[in-house]
């Protein structure tokens, strides 16, 4: 039989009677009452009765307050079961994720938690479920995201000398054609709208599959959008084609947008029409263009796919003219937004020097 405990001295019975008034923790206010009955003079016995339980769990209850005070008697969260892999095996398994699967030889190109199980099994002999697998992957920081494009001809050297070089670039035109004005740092992309629309992800019962409309048919328009994600400022026109012409109008409407005293520093990639001899930029604003076939250098691609998941997708449209309403009320809803451009239109490379 274990030796008698005393009750720490820095509390007494009404202390815990008033502590377990004020928890909303049903079995903390009964273990309070219990040990409060000892305090003001009760036995062991008593305060077992008063708590429903054993004098040996009276005792546990004594020994985990003396130690920790009143939250010792809330009870813990159990640990679990220890995981099934080890330091060197999460790391491993973080690494086959990061790098992906191998076609030819995992047979997939994406990693599903089944392949992860199958792959883990293969390299250490360990069984994993799907659901184990999946508690382990996410608390190792991952989630399922979807990919950005990328050019399968992108020359990645290309781009990260454009981010490098890019407060280089700015300071030439910032001491030539914009010498004494404010540069304002603007994205510029065209985005086609139409009648053979897109669906996007939506909230259904698990095991069922959620239709949307979905239409065959092609009249379509184009979005010509520009951003300054640091001023949160948007332009934009709705056209029917994408040309010189339809661009030169679009670089009016930016010139439109950019403060007196300022001068735009317009990136936008290299298509035809942008690159076009034939092109009358306006004094306000220079172009700086992308290095070929990097897309996602261009933050107006996050503004895309945000107006696309929210305004554009899931939708038939009647006719030309109603591709036209939608665009311009979903551009005309962004604008109203300056957070939303802000906060998806920012690079630290164009931003952060």
């Amino acid at each position: 039989m274990g030796s008698a405990l005393s009750l720490r001295s820095d509390f007494d019975g009404s202390i815990l009677r008033r502590l377990a008034r004020q928890t909303r923790d049903a079995d903390q206010a009964r273990r309070l009452l219990s040990l409060a009955s000892i305090y003001d003079g009760g036995s062991r016995a008593d305060a077992a009765r008063l708590g429903s339980v054993t004098v040996q769990i009276v005792r546990d209850w004594v020994v985990r307050f003396n130690a920790r005070g009143p939250e010792g008697l809330i009870n813990g969260k159990a640990p679990g079961p220890k995981s099934l892999l080890n330091d060197q095996q999460r790391a491993a398994l973080a690494k086959a994720i990061e790098v992906g699967p191998t076609p030819y030889l995992d047979g997939v190109v994406r990693w599903r938690l089944c392949d992860l199980a199958q792959w883990i099994w293969e390299e250490f002999r360990i069984s994993v479920s799907e659901e184990t697998l999946g508690r382990e992957v996410r608390a190792m920081g991952y989630r399922k995201l979807s990919a950005r494009p990328r050019h399968h001809a992108q020359d990645p050297e290309a781009a990260e000398a454009f981010k490098k070089n890019f407060p280089a670039a700015v300071a030439k035109i910032a001491a030539g054609p914009a010498k004494g004005k404010v540069i304002e740092i603007w994205f510029q992309d065209e985005a086609r709208i139409g009648q053979k629309n897109k669906i996007t992800r939506r909230w259904a019962k698990r095991g069922t599959r959620p239709s949307a409309p979905h239409d065959q048919r092609t009249r379509s328009a184009y979005i010509f959008g520009a951003i300054c994600p640091k001023q949160g400022k948007a332009a934009a026109l709705v056209m029917p084609w994408c040309d010189t012409h339809a661009m030169n109008q679009h670089l009016i409407e930016i010139s439109r947008h950019v403060a007196d005293n300022a001068h735009a520093v317009l990136i936008m990639d290299q298509a035809g029409w942008h690159m076009s001899s034939n092109l009358v930029v306006p004094e306000n604003i220079t172009i700086l263009p992308l290095p070929p076939k990097s897309p996602e250098l261009n933050p107006v691609e996050n503004i895309w796919q945000f107006m696309r998941e929210n305004w554009l997708s899931n939708r038939v449209f009647k006719s030309y003219e109603d591709i036209v309403d939608h665009c311009c009320y979903a551009w005309t809803t962004l604008q109203d937004r300056p957070w939303k451009i802000m906060s998806i239109g920012r690079r630290k490379w164009a931003q952060g020097f």
